[in-house]
């Protein structure tokens, strides 16, 4: 069983600045949690705080229900894998992996460390490469000996460090379905960190996305996708973002409509009846379309029309930029089988209008404090920082610490 729980974990450097703030999470055991948010929300801090390489300045972490605020990160049961490898580019990929397991106590036999080792080392392809040196591997191969390190500790909660933020994109996405395939061969905790959405959502059970220290929403992938809370976490999830509009809502006998660049949109489906249920009153609002979600039209009374400022040709699709009554900055994405045959950028030439219509059914409606009407249950704490927290240290500095440690 390996459980993780935050209570009120807060972190204060020394210039008083507040890097987290207040947070609270429960991770079930065996759960794959990923921390997700620009650089300096502070989720790498929060990581720390789990490994105990950073001090807790307010609250409790608890691994297993044992409260592991005063612990060295040895004594934690947990292993981490860092951003930038940390490997000893004096030791072989073995002596790498075996480091750690050298430093147990109680001591463990040699061929105790070796059945561990090689183990990893066949489970994540590796086995070939032992006696190298790190500087003969490629990026992808550091980063599997990074894992293995982690790995043959058998800890109870992994956690891992912008893990993949080195590799080139096409190696990103091997390692990622590589995480995906080890995460089904090893019954722990997983705890990661990343600024990639796209990893965010394809690695974990949950998500928890984080700004200035808060968190603004905790669910799966798909609820955080379906539902976001607030304009900040609709803004960070989904590639390209989604578009915002200044619009009103408008409630009477028939329902409700969109008031959106002068054309009124009836509201249908699920979200009409949330709106009715909680009897929600007229208001400005900001709408949220995702650029997907747009499908070429003709010019209708029900029909927003955009001026093409760019074209991308994305290859499947085409992402073409433009400018609405109500927003300067919309993005369309437009699937080329949708298109006829031939020259897909002819269609969408710089300068030319082109229609589109949404069905409502998946708009997301703000109100005026960037919360989503229909799902957000409470503001999200809004306070000011003096300066842009920051995620600590580099991962150079980590790897002096875990030897530091080590020799505890």
């Amino acid at each position: 069983m390996s459980t993780l729980q935050l209570r009120n974990v807060k972190k204060i450097y020394d210039n008083k600045v507040v890097a987290v703030h207040d947070f609270n999470l429960d991770v079930a055991d065996k759960e794959f949690i990923v921390f997700v948010g620009p650089s300096g929300c502070g989720k790498s801090t929060t990581l720390r705080m789990i490994a105990g390489l950073e001090d807790i300045s307010e609250g409790e972490v608890l691994i297993d229900g044992e409260v592991v605020n005063d612990l060295q990160p040895k004594d934690r049961g947990i292993a981490m894998v860092f951003q930038n490898y940390a490997l000893y580019p004096h030791m072989t990929v073995f002596e790498n992996m075996a480091f750690s397991l050298r430093l147990k106590r109680p001591k463990l036999s040699q061929d105790e460390i070796y059945e561990r080792v090689v183990n990893a080392a066949e489970i994540l392809g590796i086995k070939e490469y032992l006696t190298r040196k790190p500087r003969a591997l490629s990026g992808g191969q550091r980063q599997r000996v990074a894992i293995g390190r982690a790995m043959v500790r058998e800890s109870k909660v992994f956690l891992m460090d912008e893990p993949l933020s080195n590799l080139d994109a096409k190696l990103r996405n091997q390692m990622r379905a590589e995480i995906i395939l080890l995460r089904q061969k090893i019954d722990s905790t997983f705890i990661y960190v990343t600024h990639d959405q796209t990893e965010a959502m394809t690695l974990g059970d949950r998500i928890v996305i984080m700004k200035d220290g808060f968190i603004q929403q905790v669910g799966t992938p798909q609820e955080v996708f379906d539902e976001p809370r607030n304009l900040f976490v609709a803004s960070f999830i989904g590639a390209p973002q989604m578009n915002f509009f200044d619009a009103r809502l408008v409630k009477d006998s028939k329902g409700y409509t969109v008031e959106v660049d002068g054309k009124k949109i009836p509201i249908k489906g699920r979200k009409l009846e949330l709106l009715k249920e909680k009897n929600i009153e007229s208001q400005n609002i900001k709408l949220g379309i995702r650029p997907e979600h747009f499908v070429l039209s003709e010019k209708t009374d029900a029909s927003i029309e955009v001026k093409v400022t760019v074209n991308e040709m994305m290859g499947s699709e085409i992402h073409v930029h433009g400018e609405t009554m109500s927003n300067p900055k919309v993005i369309v994405r437009i699937p080329t089988v949708s298109l006829n045959e031939g020259k897909y950028l002819d269609q969408f030439t710089v300068g030319s209008e082109i229609s589109v219509s949404f069905d409502s059914k998946v708009v997301h409606l703000f109100d005026e404090n960037g919360l989503n009407i229909l799902f957000a249950e409470e503001k999200v704490a809004d306070i000011e920082v003096e300066e842009k927290p920051v995620d600590s240290n580099e991962a150079t500095e980590d790897t002096k610490e875990e030897i530091k440690e080590s020799k505890k």
